[in-house]
């Protein structure tokens, strides 16, 4: 695929064993264009990289699959199921770990946990179980007890993605996860998430404008002002760009808009 063109995606060319399809979508605040013809694809076990600035529409597209927002033009589909009709019953495949964090800083490690497991439907027993389970893959079992605003961005960062996998989801969406932590932090969570595709298989749409977050083997979607400029694996968006790095490629692919919206 040129790096340049975006992806045009039919009905009728639907991937049946896609975890997640974005058909066409398109969204407004007002006059305000968010996302324009947006189209993508995830598959079972892949680590998906959502690659634009902030405002680029990535918060927007996560707020539209947990259906925080509804879907005004295009489709959004799970595991070959349209979002629109199926929405409650699909989401119960998907954990999200948000931008700004969403635990309660008051509670403990635990009861933010068991909370959340509540309202997944799942006994206290089991809860229990697998939290522990999560806390242990994320290094934090030694943390039950602590009030959440005892630790520190990393950590707390950690204890939601533990949050998000309490109901085994088969889809993981991670907006800006490693957001103002410090590059060890970042790293150490970018590699656990990459751990869990690669062992659970699990499939994670991350979100980021850090680009030393991206492999060069990871698929890509690069998302500027609401539109797809590019599509594919790293790597080949560069090669079509004819850019050494993926920075460079990105440089390209953005710099007539940043250009135009220069006063």
């Amino acid at each position: 695929m040129n790096g340049s063109v975006s992806p045009t995606v039919a009905t009728s060319q639907i991937d049946s064993t896609a975890i997640l399809e974005v058909l066409k979508v398109g969204f407004r605040y007002g006059a305000k264009i968010a996302l324009d013809d947006v189209s993508m694809t995830l598959n079972p076990g892949e680590f998906h990289a959502l690659l634009g600035p902030n405002g680029a529409g990535k918060s927007t597209l996560f707020n539209l699959i947990s259906r925080l927002y509804q879907v005004q033009n295009g489709e959004i589909r799970l595991q070959g199921q349209d979002l629109g009709q199926h929405g409650a019953k699909l989401l119960e495949d998907v954990g999200m770990v948000f931008q700004q964090s969403t635990l309660d800083l008051e509670l403990s490690v635990a009861e933010n946990l068991h909370y959340h497991g509540s309202l997944q439907g799942l006994s206290r027993k089991l809860c229990r179980q697998r939290m522990e389970e999560e806390l242990a893959r994320v290094e934090m079992s030694d943390r039950l007890s602590t009030k959440v605003r005892q630790l520190n961005g990393g950590h707390r960062r950690r204890v939601e993605i533990a949050r998000a996998l309490l109901h085994r989801p088969k889809l993981l969406l991670l907006d800006e996860a490693t957001v103002g932590l410090d590059p060890e932090a970042r790293k150490s969570i970018n590699q656990h998430v990459r751990k869990l595709c690669r062992e659970d298989g699990i499939s994670v749409l991350w979100a980021t404008h850090l680009i030393e977050e991206i492999d060069e083997q990871d698929p890509v979607t690069i998302l500027f002002n609401g539109k797809v400029k590019a599509q594919g694996l790293s790597q080949a968006i560069c090669s079509d760009s004819q850019c050494a790095t993926l920075a460079d490629a990105f440089e390209q692919l953005t710099q007539n808009n940043r250009e135009g919206n220069r006063p």
